[in-house]
C-alpha cells in the first residue's frame, strides 16, 4: 500500500532549491538535511514537526549521517568532513578529506567516520577512515565513482555502492582490509542500506532495479523493478519495508522483501531525499517547494 501523508514542513528560504542525504538523530529527535545549493544543514524537530534551525557553513554539503548525538556531514565543495553535536547544533571538527565527498557513515561506539570521496582530475578515488578522537587514519583507493556507504550492526564491515563497474565493495573496519567486490547484475549502484536482522544489504541501482544481497557472502537473493532512477534508499527495521526515493518524476517505491511487493507513493518532481524515523514515519524533502513531506510508514 501506498505510504499516508501526514503533513508538510516549511524549511524558509528553500523552494526551487536542492538538498542531498538526511538522517535522524535518536538522541535529540531531530533530523538533518544537507541542504546542498545553500552550503548549509537544516534541522527539523520531529516531536514537535517543526523547522528549528539552519546550519551555515557547509560548503556543497551532500551526505549526512547521525547517531548518539553526533551528526557528520560531507562537504563536497571544501574536500572535508564537519562533525557537529546535535544537541548543541555547534561543529566540533573539521577534518581534511579527499576532492569531493560523497557517501558518509558513523560508528559511533567506536568513533570512527567514514567518507566517500569521489576524487577530481588529480586525485583518484577513495574510501577514508578517520578516529574522531584522533588515532590513525586509513584510505583505500578505489575502482570507482562511490556512492553511499553503509556498516554492520558490530561496526565491524562497511559496504560502499560504486556506480561503474557496479558493486558493493566491502572492507574491514578500521583498516579497510580484507576487500572484497561484490557486482551487481543492474548497472550503477546507487541508494543502500542494510537490513541487520536479515543479513540483507539492498542497493537501489540507476537502471531502475532494487538488488538484494546477502551480507555475508555476496550473494544476490532477489531483485526488483522500481520506477526509474533511485537515490536515497532506506531500510525500516520495524516494518521490514526498503523506501527507495526517486527524484522523476517524484515517488518512493516501497519493497517488502518478504511478500516480494512493491507500492508506489507520489512525491513531487527532484524530490530524491528522504529521512527515515522508526518505526513510523519517512521524510521526503521537496526542492520544487522547499518542505520536508511527512509520511507513515505502518
Amino acid at each position: 500500500m501506498p505510504l499516508k501523508t501526514n503533513g508538510r514542513i516549511e524549511i524558509p528560504g528553500s523552494a526551487g532549491s536542492s538538498f542531498d542525504h538526511s538522517a535522524f538523530d535518536a538522541k535529540t529527535r531531530r533530523v538533518f538535511v544537507a541542504h546542498t545549493a545553500h552550503d548549509s544543514v537544516d534541522v527539523i524537530d520531529h516531536d514537535s514537526q517543526k523547522h528549528v534551525a539552519t546550519l551555515p557553513g557547509f560548503p556543497e554539503a551532500a551526505g549526512v549521517v547521525a547517531d548518539e548525538g553526533t551528526v557528520l556531514v560531507t562537504n563536497r565543495g571544501a574536500a572535508s568532513l564537519a562533525w557537529v553535536d546535535a544537541a548543541s547544533l555547534k561543529t566540533k571538527q573539521v577534518f581534511p578529506v579527499g576532492p569531493k565527498p560523497n557517501g558518509v557513515a558513523i560508528v559511533a561506539s567506536r568513533d570512527l567516520a567514514i567518507a566517500a570521496c569521489i576524487g577530481d582530475d588529480t586525485h583518484e578515488p577513495t574510501l577514508e577512515v578517520m578516529g574522531l578522537n584522533g588515532g590513525q587514519r586509513y584510505s583505500l583507493t578505489l575502482p570507482g565513482r562511490p556512492r553511499w556507504c553503509v556498516t554492520d550492526a558490530a561496526g565491524e564491515r562497511v559496504f560502499l555502492a560504486i556506480r561503474e563497474p557496479s558493486m558493493i565493495l566491502v572492507a574491514s573496519l578500521p583498516d579497510l582490509q580484507d576487500v572484497q567486490q561484490w557486482r551487481i547484475p543492474s548497472g550503477g549502484a546507487h541508494g543502500l542500506d542494510i537490513d541487520h536482522a536479515r543479513g540483507r544489504v539492498y542497493v537501489a541501482c540507476d537502471d531502475a532495479a532494487v538488488v538484494e544481497v546477502d551480507s555475508n557472502s555476496g550473494r544476490v537473493t532477489n531483485q526488483w523493478s522500481i520506477g526509474g532512477p533511485p537515490d536515497v534508499t532506506f531500510v525500516n527495521p520495524a516494518t521490514g519495508l526498503v523506501h527507495v526515493a526517486i527524484g522523476e518524476p517524484g515517488l518512493v517505491q516501497s519493497i517488502d522483501p518478504r511478500k516480494g511487493t512493491v507500492s508506489r507513493t507520489d512525491t513531487e518532481p527532484g524530490a530524491h531525499t528522504t529521512a527515515l524515523v522508526a518505526p513510523d514515519c519517512l521524510y521526503v524533502f521537496s526542492p520544487v517547494a522547499g518542505t520536508a513531506l511527512v509520511f507513515a510508514d505502518a
